[in-house]
């Protein structure tokens, strides 16, 4: 299979976990093939299954398989190279390029090291399509998927949020402003405190507590006895009508003539 990029087209993906898709390389009944770039530079191919064989439980497993045996015989080589052996077990892949990435989700993906006509991603797409049943030296028909046509790319749904109506951005927005202007009238309250403080006269120290000792009532002075003064005595009247005649005070010439 030549390696021939052409464009990207509308449906693919713009990422696969850390790497760039940047072109698309291969189409199979099975997935895609595209070129990327690692987070490091260096170019990858990556696969991707096409939407109708991730929703296929069948299908998926088969690709999911393929990876982790992959993944599995890349330890293996590393523990064999550092002089530890372990019993490995036959791959449903044999000659893949190692695994740089994977994800084996609802949407998996595979990126393996990019090296031009040489076996690329695309090798973890061909355990996905299953052939005719071999009976005998016959082959018998072909089988052919339900989910075939369903040819766009397989990508890990976007986290949904929700959807912001009108009465809930008027109320956020009421609640905005409240609070701009609660903060505002804080402020401008407190510049006139301070205002206030810096131009009126100082505050009065605060005097200290005085402690009330109550005092013995004033005893009164002892009055100086006094002699007593005589009264004028009044000479006794007789009893009975005066009789009459001059007083000493009339005059001699109102007597009366006889």
């Amino acid at each position: 299979m030549a390696d021939v990029a052409s464009p990207l087209q509308f449906g693919d993906p713009p990422r696969l976990g850390p790497f760039v898709v940047q072109a698309r390389l291969h189409s199979a009944p099975a997935g895609f093939v595209y070129l990327g770039q690692a987070p490091d530079g260096r170019a990858v191919s990556l696969a991707v299954l096409t939407r109708g064989a991730a929703v296929d439980a069948a299908a998926r497993d088969r690709f999911v398989t393929a990876l982790r045996e992959a993944a599995a015989t890349d330890r293996t080589s590393v523990r064999s190279w550092l002089g530890w052996t372990s019993k490995t077990q036959a791959s449903v892949v044999e000659d893949v390029p190692p695994v740089l990435g994977m994800n084996t989700g609802h949407a998996p993906w595979v990126a393996v090291p990019y090296v031009p006509g040489k076996p690329g991603a695309e090798r973890f797409l061909e355990p996905v399509m299953v052939g005719g049943t071999l009976i005998g030296l016959a082959h018998g028909p072909d089988f052919v998927p339900y989910w075939l046509t369903d040819r766009a790319p397989a990508l890990a749904p976007p986290r949904l949020r929700r959807p912001l109506t009108e009465t809930r951005r008027r109320v956020l927005i009421a609640a905005a402003a409240l609070l701009v202007l609660l903060v505002l009238m804080a402020t401008i309250v407190l510049l006139m405190l301070l205002l206030g403080r810096s131009s009126g006269d100082p505050m009065p120290r605060q005097l200290p507590p005085t402690v009330f000792q109550p005092t013995a009532p004033p005893t009164p002075a002892t009055p100086e006895p006094r002699e007593p003064t005589p009264s004028p005595t009044q000479s006794p009247s007789r009893s009975g009508e005066e009789t009459p005649g001059r007083s000493p005070g009339d005059d001699s010439s109102q007597e009366p003539q006889l």
